[in-house]
């Protein structure tokens, strides 16, 4: 491995993990919101699509769960997989 690819993936790598990183935030973020503003959320989306409280949870539930395996598929595991890489290389 060249020194300009090894710089490459350094950088890269650095970029995925920070990628993860705020991707987790925005699921805490998330998270608080929901639930500090639960019900100011159910009375806005609630009578503007005809949804019960039921339904609103769910909808937050499963956007939730989409957005945890997203940033891990896309951000987690390639991050991990460079890192794998490069310390291979090293040795």
């Amino acid at each position: 491995m060249t020194d300009s690819t090894h710089e490459f993936f350094e950088i890269l790598g650095k970029i995925l993990l920070r990628c993860w990183l705020f991707g987790f935030l925005l699921l805490l973020l998330w998270f608080g919101i929901y639930i500090l503003a639960s019900d100011v959320i159910y009375r806005l989306h609630g009578s503007m699509f005809g949804l019960s409280g039921h339904d609103l949870d769910v909808i937050h539930y499963c956007g939730m769960a989409v957005v945890k395996l997203a940033v891990i598929l896309f951000f987690f595991f390639p991050w991990l997989a460079i890192r794998l890489v490069l310390r291979k290389a090293k040795n």
